[in-house]
């Protein structure tokens, strides 16, 4: 008879959850039985851990009654992660290993059938939620989840391709598994990984391709400087979608906190590559995703597109023809920063702190004001286009901005737009100096921290008092304004918000209008 515990994690949310994988090993009918509310891809491996061990040349204990707990046993466990510490647990129980020497390390990682590893969901994210929680401990992964892993500063990250691998650092002394020889290629099967260096960035699409809408590039650098969401409305053709693709560019750069959070989410969703290490991503869904496609749900919960955005660009093109609902969805996360999915037996929060970039036509047809084109569509259709977008929906976006169809001539003719990288240095020079303002973007700011940061001068007070009153505006609609007049005086590098930022400021917040 014999027990051994192997520790090993599983991911609620963001959140990674210790799990104790318990082998007991008895006389009886011989049995492998496996509990702890385990998903069915978690009860399958039962099959791999099996063929795993005997393929790798080891004793699986055919005639003994197994049990296999995973603890804690209200967790939900899903995915293949559980395979590895499975395996050693049954080894350790059966003698083949030493098991006390597992407990320094914590195990993840799917076996195939001849008993290699390949790699897990979320090894970052199990990695970055191991140092914010201060655990010292060392974790054993596959080929590819461990460079990932190894991104996390300080972490304790070992890279292993087989089984054989792995059991090899923990059976006795003087003993070696069947098959296995001591040469050079086995050496390599188990290295301490180290950060690698993500090496040259991705080439994001330049600025300077754009010709003309100088005011819309304009909007874009101010959303850029200050967080800020835009929504993009003009004829198809003008450049809507080719503005938003060049977003990105004019962000400033991500600190390693930033680039490891959102680098932990795209590994949560299978979605990491190196090669976009600190680089801030950009999320396209189509208009026909769903709402839990852009927050995030299912059973487990899984982050959607706004978390994937995180730190970046989420870009919704046709904006109308999205659901409703899904639209809807976006209300809090755009208010907040961050989404709970809250279900009857599961919660799980994920950060979600992206900049919206929307872009759409004014009119089914596309041609509402438009030079030189005729509008076919009825005011009553116009209204119901413009009607699925909310009001509530509408306050929330900082930045309305009109893109104008350009003539061919200006097309043609148009020297070469502003590069991206000297939009960049502006708008990275306007973003810190509101970080050593106030800590945070001049979007983030919220209640009285408004009225302490905007050192807004008395003319432009009481003409954005006037203004409200005679447009209409909310209170959030107020604050937004005040918020974007702070990034325009940053951009400019004035002290105070000045009546000339607040005007060209209320130029950013027009409603839609029907012709």
């Amino acid at each position: 008879m014999g027990l051994s515990l192997v520790q090993s994690r599983a991911l609620l949310g963001l959140e990674a959850v210790q799990v104790t994988v318990e082998v007991h090993m008895a006389n009886g009918l011989p049995s492998f039985t496996l509990v702890g509310l385990a998903d069915v891809e978690v009860k399958e491996a039962r099959e791999r851990v099996r063929c795993a061990i005997q393929n790798s040349g080891l004793e699986f204990p055919h005639n003994k009654r197994i049990t296999v707990n995973l603890a804690p046993a209200d967790l939900p466990k899903d995915s293949g992660r559980l395979d590895l510490p499975i395996a050693l647990g049954i080894l350790a129980a059966s003698g083949q290993i030493e098991g006390h020497r597992l407990s320094d390390y914590e195990f993840a990682g799917e076996l195939s059938l001849s008993g290699g590893l390949r790699p897990v969901r979320g090894a970052l994210a199990m990695a970055l939620a191991l140092h914010q929680a201060q655990v010292q401990t060392s974790l054993v992964l596959p080929s590819g989840s461990a460079q990932e892993a190894a991104l996390v500063p300080g972490a304790q990250v070992y890279l292993a391709r087989t089984l054989l691998d792995v059991v090899r650092q923990f059976m006795p002394e003087g003993t070696q598994p069947p098959g296995l020889e001591a040469d050079s290629a086995s050496q390599e099967g188990w290295v301490r990984v180290q950060a690698a260096s993500p090496g040259a960035p991705t080439q994001l699409p330049d600025m300077a391709d754009v010709k003309g809408q100088l005011a819309a590039k304009r909007a874009l650098e101010i959303a850029a400087a200050g967080g800020h969401s835009l929504l993009l409305m003009g004829p198809p053709g003008a450049g809507k979608s080719m503005l938003a693709q060049r977003f990105a560019g004019l962000l400033p750069p991500m600190d390693t906190d930033q680039a490891l959070q959102s680098a932990a989410i795209a590994s949560l969703s299978g979605r990491f590559d190196i090669r976009r290490w600190g680089q801030r991503p950009t999320c396209s869904p189509h208009h026909s995703a769903s709402a839990v496609a852009l927050v995030g749900g299912g059973s487990p919960p899984r982050p959607g597109e706004i978390s994937l955005a995180h730190h970046g660009v989420l870009f919704l093109d046709e904006l109308p023809e999205f659901p409703r609902q899904a639209l809807e969805a976006l209300r809090e996360p755009l208010e907040t920063g961050n989404i709970t999915i809250a279900r009857a037996t599961q919660r799980a929060e994920f950060p979600a702190r992206f900049q919206l970039i929307a872009a759409m036509n004014p009119c089914p047809c596309g041609y509402l004001g438009a030079p030189g084109r005729n509008c076919r569509c009825t005011p009553d259709q116009i209204s119901r286009y413009q009607g699925k977008l909310s009001g509530p929906l509408m306050d929330r976006i900082d930045l309305h901005v009109e893109v104008p169809a350009l003539a061919a001539d200006e097309l043609l003719q148009a020297p070469a737009g502003e590069p991206t990288h000297s939009i960049r240095t502006r708008c990275s020079l306007a973003s810190e100096r509101a970080r050593a303002r106030q800590g945070k973007t001049n979007q983030a700011l919220a209640g009285q921290e408004i009225d302490q940061y905007a050192h807004l001068e008395s003319a432009a007070s009481k003409f954005l008092q006037s203004a409200a009153r005679q447009l209409g505006w909310s209170a959030r609609g107020t604050h937004r304004t005040l918020k974007i007049a702070r990034t325009i005086a940053d951009l400019a590098g004035s002290e105070i918000t000045a009546l000339s930022h607040v005007a060209e400021a209320m130029q950013y917040r027009r409603a839609l209008q029907s012709a």
